[in-house]
């Protein structure tokens, strides 16, 4: 869950920070858990919920100003490490972060991303688009 967190705002202090507010709610709410789902999926939704509500309370989502350009895909080498991943996506823009963590990493469909962030669909697959754009720009970069 802690994971969860840190990738879609960033910050360790941050994501521990809405861990444990996130915590406080799941044991508060607990006598109302349906059963609609695992408990597991429960607690990981209001986690999730609880980091986007944290990033919203500490930054706008910001808008980054992207070329028209498209660029051909890179060919990565057996050198490109998780460290190297993880790092390339904590320095992507809030906005795109989020999309990026919330689409790719933890699964969730671009009309679900949407209503989490109050966004058009539209506007979530753009920013996706976009996050990995520059994803792979920051990550060409490093293995040149």
């Amino acid at each position: 869950m802690f994971s969860s967190a840190l990738r879609i705002l960033g910050d360790r202090a941050l994501a521990q920070d809405a861990l444990q507010e996130a915590f406080v709610e799941i044991f508060q709410g607990l006598s109302g858990f349906r059963q609609q789902s695992t408990l597991g999926a429960w607690i990981k939704i209001i986690v999730v919920r609880r980091a986007l509500l944290t990033l919203r309370r500490e930054q706008r989502m910001e808008v980054y100003d992207q070329d028209r350009h498209p660029e051909p895909l890179v060919a990565w080498h057996d050198n490109l490490t998780g460290e190297a991943l993880d790092k390339a996506i904590g320095e992507l823009p809030a906005g795109y972060r989020a999309v990026f963590c919330l689409v790719e990493v933890e699964g969730y469909a671009h009309s679900e991303v949407a209503e989490m962030l109050g966004i058009a669909e539209g506007t979530s697959k753009s920013q996706l688009y976009h996050a990995k754009r520059l994803l792979q720009r920051k990550l060409q970069y490093l293995y040149q």
